[in-house]
């Protein structure tokens, strides 16, 4: 099993080379090229919704994507150390509903609809988040080496 880690800045402009070292990786990995385009597209996206939780949680650690050859599959993890707050409606200490904030709502909205994105592209992807910080696990199916020749 070849593993590849790559630690970098919560940084916008970081988020191209994460996509080239996923393709590049997948390619080496005999992921079929068919479907390269959306392994980089994937990976886009879950870095840039990494790097989106970092900056606005004032997060100063790197973002982090490992690429791992198994036999029969590549998987990508990209992880972010943002806290995440349960899913479903805000309440508070008393139970009750507490009002979320234009910008609150937008940056869910925004979260949401990368998730879609990846969803979409990607048909063995898995999402677990907690305070912590969250993860984005995706796979695809590789070609033996016996047929890559």
């Amino acid at each position: 099993m070849a593993t590849v880690e790559l630690l970098f800045s919560a940084l916008p402009n970081h988020v191209r080379t994460a996509r080239l070292v996923a393709a590049a990786v997948a390619r080496r990995a005999g992921v079929d090229e068919a479907v390269l385009d959306e392994v980089r597209l994937a990976v886009g996206e879950a870095c840039s919704r990494a790097v989106g939780l970092h900056l606005s949680n004032n997060v100063s650690a790197p973002v982090r994507v490992v690429l791992v050859e198994d036999e029969k599959k590549f998987s990508i993890e990209v992880a972010d150390e943002a806290a995440h707050r349960p899913t479903g409606p805000r309440r508070d200490e008393h139970g009750g509903p507490v009002a979320v904030t234009p910008g609150e709502a937008v940056a869910e909205d925004e979260d949401e609809m990368g998730l879609a994105v990846i969803s979409g592209l990607v048909d063995d992807v898995e999402v677990s988040a907690d305070e912590t910080g969250g993860r984005i696990r995706m796979s695809w199916p590789t070609t033996p080496d016996a047929l890559l020749s």
